[in-house]
């Protein structure tokens, strides 16, 4: 039965079927036996495709948020550590000076009626000059409802942002001060003793470690060379400085490693520095390093290591100081954003008394 006879025997007994019953909707004919044994009729294409093939979903409906933000880790701001830090003044200071008294006088023969000898004082009154500097928030409404989406506070983070700039340039300053002003930093106040020279090692060269971070000296070269720091300490101030004293033997992280450098009897540097100065402490900063494309705010004579006498007869050495921390001016409003300026103020590192610092350029 082909086809058109399939059709012709359905027509006929479709009345029969609906009595019994039966409804079959649409259909118009029963299959054929040639139909029943040709499989490619239920391969046939569907058609073209008018839109793009795919058979997934938006990716971002499959994309989580961590809602635990990862920050961006700077170097950490060592300076205030290393010297102190205090506030001198206020914004509107643009000058601070520091009275000197220096005790003047000779004896004389003693004689009834003499009035020979006399004593006095002589004052001088150093000073130095303050930088402000700023810097400005600013975000949208759209921005804002933006960073929301993906669970970012974001003003929170411009304000983070903001302390963070700030405080980055003040620590710098507390080390190299403020070009064209009267305002210096730790390692380049103009009345510093001259660095000293690392002594030249077993390897023929004057370095603790190599370029690649090994330590070349020995735990005797390193520990000689801060002898030598120290005895410069001590010749500067006329004997005023005690082993005994407040110490802070400062280098870059790099140049710290040499200090666990141990001798033959299984001594490390540590070791013998915490026996000899009983009370030094050590400080790490990135500054103290050798200037490179890593390390921009290095020093260009090589690595520094410098040792401080906290205090002499009373007198702190230095302060690292500021005369204003984080001023926040008014919010701005304009028609659909925000801006906020923020200031600070630094008189770099005030050196009282010079004497007590001695270091060691390039080892």
């Amino acid at each position: 039965m082909n086809f058109t006879e399939a059709r012709a025997q359905f027509a006929q007994d479709r009345a029969r079927l609906i009595a019994d019953g039966i409804h079959l909707g649409d259909v118009q004919a029963y299959l054929p036996a040639e139909f029943k044994r040709n499989f490619a009729l239920a391969m046939d294409a569907a058609g073209t495709l008018t839109t793009t093939p795919n058979s997934g979903v938006p990716s971002m409906l499959t994309t989580m948020i961590d809602p635990t933000i990862i920050e961006i880790l700077f170097a950490p701001n060592k300076a205030a550590k290393i010297i102190g830090e205090v506030q001198k003044g206020s914004w509107i200071d643009d000058t601070i000076m520091f009275p000197v008294v220096e005790h003047t006088g000779e004896v004389s023969s003693y004689g009834d009626f003499s009035e020979n000898g006399h004593s006095g004082a002589n004052t001088n009154w150093p000073n130095r000059q303050s930088y402000l500097f700023q810097v400005v928030k600013e975000y949208g409404e759209r921005e804002l409802e933006r960073a929301g989406l993906a669970k970012l506070n974001w003003v929170s983070e411009i304000d983070k942002a903001a302390a963070t700039v700030l405080n980055k340039f003040q620590n710098l300053t507390y080390f190299f001060g403020v070009a064209g002003l009267l305002n210096f930093g730790l390692v380049n106040d103009p009345n510093l003793p001259p660095s000293l020279t690392p002594g030249t090692k077993a390897t023929n060269s004057p370095f603790w470690i190599s370029n690649t971070g090994e330590v070349t000296a020995t735990a005797n070269e390193v520990f000689t060379d801060i002898q030598s720091i120290f005895a410069n300490l001590v010749a500067n101030s006329g004997g005023l400085i005690e082993a005994s004293d407040q110490l802070v033997l400062a280098m870059s992280p790099s140049v710290a490693v040499a200090l666990t450098a141990t001798n033959s009897f299984n001594v490390n540097v540590y070791d013998l520095l915490k026996k000899n100065f009983p009370n030094i402490r050590f400080e790490t900063a990135v500054q103290y390093g050798k200037l490179s494309a890593t390390n921009p705010q290095g020093i260009a004579a090589g690595n520094l290591v410098q040792m401080i006498c906290e205090s002499v007869e009373g007198q702190d050495t230095g302060f690292a100081a500021y005369n204003e921390r984080m001023r926040a001016h008014a919010i701005i409003k304009a028609m659909s954003s925000f801006k906020q300026k923020v200031t600070g103020g630094t008189w770099g590192t005030v050196i009282r008394q010079p004497f007590a610092i001695a270091s060691m350029i390039g080892v």
